[in-house]
């Protein structure tokens, strides 16, 4: 369903398994990030009320799940670390051109964020498949439907605002450039390291 290019190895979970507080500081982040990737599109794109509309909603989950995974942190004696630089989502970024018209800013954007929550859902499935955790496995496999729709939300956009041949183009070339980065990745306990 995802149309990742390469899955992530299983064993990931083994080295998220040795670091708990790590994970949870670096999901926690991911979620703050993902309410200020929904409002940054309010800004810059206040003319499209029904992306205006979703990404209210969307800012308003994603600091829900930024408060459920702080709680979990909170309920294992631990405190929320701080926030690390994400070389996967800085090396996804470098993909499309800078510059170009504002309608195909958005349109990469859009194209962007689909893949993060693309990966954080796989992640999240791993997770609620593999963990000996028994309760933080059913609390990603709870996210793990939340990604999957922001996921088809993102992609739908990008459809419905350019040109849904070049678009979908533009995606399997996305998702060719994201399977050579996650070759290079898998090896630490963060949600896309």
């Amino acid at each position: 369903m995802l149309g990742l290019k390469l899955p992530t190895d299983p064993r990931w979970v083994n080295i998220v398994e040795k670091n708990i507080e790590e994970i949870l500081t670096d999901h926690a982040f991911c979620e703050q990030k993902a309410a200020s990737t929904a409002i940054s599109f309010i800004v810059t794109y206040p003319e499209y009320s029904d992306l205006v509309t979703e990404m209210t909603a969307l800012a308003r989950e994603e600091m829900a799940h930024f408060k459920m995974v702080h709680d979990r942190i909170l309920e294992r004696g631990l405190q929320l670390g701080r926030d690390r630089r994400d070389d996967y989502v800085v090396k996804l970024m470098t993909f499309f051109p800078k510059g170009g018209s504002r309608l195909t800013n958005l349109i990469h954007r859009l194209l962007y964020a689909a893949l993060i929550e693309a990966r954080s859902c796989e992640r999240f499935r791993l997770l609620s498949e593999n963990l000996e955790d028994k309760e933080l496995a059913e609390f990603y496999r709870s996210l793990m439907v939340s990604e999957a729709n922001h996921y088809t939300m993102f992609l739908n956009f990008a459809r419905k605002y350019g040109d849904r041949k070049e678009v979908d183009q533009k995606w399997q070339n996305l998702l060719a450039f994201e399977a050579e980065i996650m070759k290079d990745l898998g090896t630490s306990e963060t949600i896309h390291g």
